[in-house]
């Protein structure tokens, strides 16, 4: 008698290979190993390119038993299907000793190695947060890392087009180090993205470096740029418009209160920069940097600002007065900005007018993120607009602080106004507003 299941295996077993290979897509490794024993076919398909292109390997500072298993298994995928590989994400995931960097710096060794040996098409590499200049680094550990990390950088500098450092915290000289390591080969780096946020040690005045200048002045095809504002000099400006100018599109610079951020740096600078890179798009994310005169300093009218980010951290300080910033600094951007956050504690001002007066005159802005003491008419006034067309938000995260603990009544009325513009909100809108205690 013919099994009832023989027509259902029949299917599986003529099932196209590009089918085949979505289904094994979307298998962690143990179950793609099981899979794969089903048939040849099956065992082929294991070793499909498409399916090894892609790599995250985390290394936990204090891994529980599955951890120190998944960490063995996609170390172990990436050695044997590492000529596929085109894009590596490697998380280093709160480390507390030692000996957990020591393991680190062995096993990246060791696989640095392999695949500097067998690798041909590694695009895009992240290695984060390694947090270099924090105790648990021994000078020989860090030291030996940085060079083991330069030299697969300069072996894979021909074929990377993406890479994210940010997190790394290295002096000054292993900085600029790894920066020349992508362009050992031919005094140039074709690299077109590129993060070095927070790559420096804090405090350090990067912006002043001649090494940093010569290690930027070897990057010729940068089309996206991140790192701190530390770093940014009329130098740096002059750099970026007689070598990338003509790919450069966006700058990310982000400005803590812990780095040095008092430099001066010339509107004309940026005015020229602009000039010969007109697609170029500045996004600011400042963090507890919130004086009027320190944002004043850096943020200049000949910027081509797209992003803007102030985050005060949930500290209060009463030197932090936004009314200037927003009536006076922030309008000369009406014309470009697009994403605004501000996250203040503001409870020594109201600033509910002064907000929505910004937010009308921005005519591109399409995001809006605000946790601040506000109004809860706040957010039918800026709804209203919205349905009258005087903006063209998209997406509106507000979070409304209050002195109180309990915050039913406000939780009521924002259900209200969410109610009074329900199909607008459904139909046009990422919306999410709350009413909250302030922490």
């Amino acid at each position: 008698m013919e099994d009832d299941n023989e027509p259902e295996q029949r299917s599986w077993a003529y099932l196209p290979d590009v089918c085949l290979r979505q289904v094994f897509h979307w298998l962690d490794d143990r179950n793609r190993s099981q899979a794969a024993l089903v048939c040849k076919k099956w065992s082929c398909t294991m070793y499909s390119a498409s399916l090894w292109r892609s790599r995250t390997i985390t290394f936990y500072g204090r891994p529980s038993r599955v951890c120190k298993l998944e960490l063995q298994s996609s170390l172990w995928y990436v050695k044997k299907f590492g000529t596929h590989l085109e894009h590596l994400e490697i998380k280093l995931s709160n480390p507390h000793n030692t000996t957990c960097t020591q393991k680190f710096k062995v096993t990246m060794r060791v696989l640095f190695s392999h695949l500097a040996k067998c690798n041909s098409r590694l695009a895009w590499l992240s290695i984060t947060c390694l947090e270099l200049d924090r105790f648990f680094w021994k000078n020989v550990t860090r030291t030996q890392f940085i060079k083991n990390l330069a030299a697969f950088l300069k072996k894979m500098s021909k074929q990377l087009d993406y890479l994210n450092l940010k997190g790394a915290r290295v002096t000054l000289e292993e900085g600029c180090e790894l920066l020349n390591s992508l362009s050992c080969l031919t005094n140039r780096s074709f690299i077109s993205h590129i993060s070095i946020e927070d790559f420096f040690r804090l405090s350090l005045p990067v912006y002043s470096s001649m090494l940093f200048h010569q290690a930027m002045s070897k990057f010729h095809s940068l089309v996206s740029l991140t790192l701190n504002y530390n770093c940014i000099s009329d130098e740096l400006l002059d750099i970026l418009w007689e070598h990338t100018a003509h790919s450069l599109c966006t700058l990310n610079i982000k400005c803590h209160v812990h780095d040095p951020h008092e430099q001066v740096v010339g509107g004309m600078s940026w005015a020229n920069l602009v000039k010969r890179a007109p697609k170029l798009k500045v996004n600011f994310y400042f963090e507890r940097v919130m004086k009027h005169d320190h944002l004043a300093r850096i943020l200049l009218a000949e910027i081509p600002v797209k992003t803007i980010s102030l985050r005060s951290c949930y500290l209060h300080d009463p030197d932090w007065i936004m009314r200037p910033t927003l009536t006076d600094l922030l309008p000369a951007y009406c014309h470009v900005l697009e994403k605004l956050t501000l996250e203040l504690n503001n409870d020594n001002e109201f600033l509910d007018d002064e907000l929505l007066q910004l937010i009308l005159s921005c005519k591109k802005l399409l995001f809006l993120k605000v946790w601040a003491f506000l109004n809860i008419t706040f957010v039918e006034r800026l709804l209203q607009n919205r349905a009258e067309r005087k903006c063209i938000l998209t997406t509106i995260e507000v979070r409304i602080y209050t002195a109180r603990q309990e915050t039913r009544e406000k939780g009521r009325l924002l259900c209200d106004i969410y109610t009074k513009f329900k199909h607008l909100i459904d139909s046009e809108l990422n919306y999410f507003v709350i009413a909250c205690p302030a922490m």
